[in-house]
């Protein structure tokens, strides 16, 4: 495969230092993963690893999955579908734009076809009858499930625990369908390290849907969701967070978003302040990548 080739793994892992850590002891530290591969980076290339592998193993040529107009997912998917000889679909969600956006443009000039619904349409992407009529349409394809969120991208992003080499004492990542989460909570062998995942969405079930992934599964792990730092839902942003992302920027050299990483490192940095977490502690930050959603934004276009 020659997207292999491409890929920086493991990611590297840069601490942060300022006064606020100093201050009340704590150590900083973010998991690179946005430097995994250029376009298809963060937790995307983990949850797609497995399934594209699956999908050759099956002999399937055709790659089917859902996502919104600015989905970091379906964008990933249609490069790395060019990249490794898949035809892949994209089925969005909404009506179609008069004119397509930075990351719509982007998966058509990738080679990916793109089939607007309705939102009440989307509701059904899991109903096997959709689904059936799905390939009614467009014939046998490999379907890969919204975000990736499948045993299969569980499986991607568990390995991410395989490239620390230091203990942390919690782990922190976005939430956002909540792959990652689980799937490091799965994982974890080592019952030290506790979870802390920041919903980057208004979804009150999220606790419960992590729990039933888990159901059947013994886990060492203590884990949280904390839904303080979702600025008004998903996709939503404040000039605070945007302000935020700027400063994160100019300081560390480090390219954050408004959709997931900046709320996860504000979120952070916040509870330090307020003595959340125990003095000594060792935390690790997961950079889930999605950066080309910077187009998204007016303020951060001529950065993304």
């Amino acid at each position: 495969m020659s997207i292999l080739e491409k890929l920086n793994l493991p990611s590297p892992v840069t601490q942060i230092k300022n006064p606020l850590l100093d201050e009340k002891k704590i150590q900083l530290f973010i998991k690179r993963d946005e430097l995994i591969h250029p376009v298809i980076q963060g937790n995307k290339w983990r949850k797609l690893k497995y399934n594209l592998l699956k999908a050759n193993n099956k002999g399937k040529k055709t790659l089917l999955s859902f996502g919104g107009a600015y989905s970091n997912h379906l964008h990933a998917l249609a490069a790395a579908g060019k990249e490794l000889g898949f035809k892949t679909i994209g089925i969005i969600r909404g009506e179609a734009p008069r004119v397509l956006n930075p990351c719509l443009q982007d998966m058509m000039n990738w080679g990916m076809q793109l089939k607007f619904i309705t939102r009440l349409e989307y509701k059904q992407k899991n109903n096997p009858e959709f689904i059936k009529n799905l390939k009614t349409e467009f014939s046998d394809f490999y379907l890969i499930p919204e975000g990736g969120n499948n045993t299969a991208g569980k499986k991607g992003c568990a390995e991410l625990l395989d490239e620390l080499e230091d203990h942390y004492d919690v782990i922190c990542c976005e939430v956002g369908s909540g792959t990652m989460l689980s799937s490091l909570i799965h994982t974890n062998t080592d019952p030290d390290t506790r979870f802390l995942g920041f919903a980057v969405m208004k979804n009150t079930m999220l606790n419960e849907e992590i729990n039933a992934s888990l159901e059947l599964s013994k886990t060492l792990s203590d884990w949280t969701i904390n839904h303080e730092y979702h600025f008004g839902g998903f996709a939503k942003s404040t000039p605070e967070l945007n302000d935020f992302i700027v400063d994160f920027k100019q300081t560390y050299n480090i390219q954050l978003e408004p959709v997931y990483s900046g709320k996860m490192l504000w979120g952070i940095l916040d509870l330090v302040k307020y003595d959340y977490f125990k003095k000594g502690s060792k935390i690790l930050a997961i950079h889930g990548g999605g950066l080309q959603g910077l187009r998204g934004f007016k303020q951060f276009k001529e950065k993304g």
